[in-house]
């Protein structure tokens, strides 16, 4: 893992077989390892990586209660490689039979938690129920922040996980190919305006002959510099983080400290 600071991410991109869910984790687990050869401790795969995106018809026959059978993935995999695994699955809720577009986090010990989507696109709406909370996990060496896809265009999310102590947000996404230049800036502009790491792992290729996802995962530190970049093809990137680093923009360029929280909240009131 290098100091106590610094550890190797790894962002997963790859495609996948709709509804399939078993040839979709065998390819994740087998890019997982490619990671962990690397030498990578925290790894993030995509949204919906396990069944692919377009699978709306399937959605309730997909999607899992947690913890199940992916959600018992992660964390075999996570024990396994003694790891901490993030990616985003459908959940349908125990207690009312919801679906939610939810983000899994799981260590060496098991399941850390979950985040489900709070900001819905487009057809997602009719899909999914929306999430209410920011939760913010700590994994000792760092504290992690989950989004998903669509929500790195919403800079109030990762301001609230930052304010709450996140060191790293991470984006599970299927961002599409159309509107790469969104994810160019947003994936950046998170990480600068918070002093964090953002570690964005996207789907590629194309789906029902209609939805290309824009690939171009990305591992970007806190001064909005891009470490780590993948192309179009499934790809697994991994790059060094250095947490001190976390601490050291937050005091070069202070805009935690000087966020006007009161401010802020009248203004969304009125």
């Amino acid at each position: 893992m290098g100091t106590p600071d610094t550890l190797k991410a790894a962002a997963i991109q790859m495609s996948c077989i709709l509804g399939n869910k078993e040839a979709n984790l065998q390819k994740a687990e087998s890019l997982i390892l490619k990671a962990v050869k690397k030498g990578a401790k925290l790894v993030v795969v995509p949204e919906l990586f396990s069944t692919g995106y377009r699978v709306e018809e399937q959605d309730v026959a997909l999607a899992e209660v947690i913890p199940d059978e992916t959600a018992d993935w992660f964390c075999r995999i996570a024990r396994e490689h003694q790891i901490y695994l993030i990616g985003a699955i459908l959940e349908k809720s125990v207690v009312n039979g919801n679906i939610y577009d939810t983000a899994v986090a799981a260590g060496p010990e098991g399941l850390i938690g979950s985040y489900r989507k709070i900001h819905l696109w487009d057809a997602e709406n009719t899909r999914f129920t929306k999430g209410e909370d920011y939760p913010v996990f700590d994994l000792g060496f760092a504290r992690l922040g989950m989004q998903i896809c669509y929500e790195v265009g919403f800079p109030e999310g990762a301001r609230i996980l930052a304010m709450q102590g996140a060191d790293i947000v991470v984006y599970p996404s299927a961002f599409g190919k159309a509107r790469l230049y969104a994810w160019d800036i947003a994936t950046r502009a998170r990480a600068l305006e918070n002093g964090l790491y953002v570690i964005a792992s996207n789907l590629t290729g194309t789906e029902k002959e209609e939805t290309t996802f824009g690939g171009t995962s990305r591992i970007i530190n806190p001064m909005g510099t891009v470490l780590a970049e993948a192309g179009q093809d499934e790809e697994v990137i991994v790059s060094e983080i250095d947490l001190s680093f976390v601490t050291k923009q937050r005091r070069t360029i202070p805009y935690l400290r000087d966020w006007n929280k009161s401010a802020i909240i009248k203004g969304f009131l009125e």
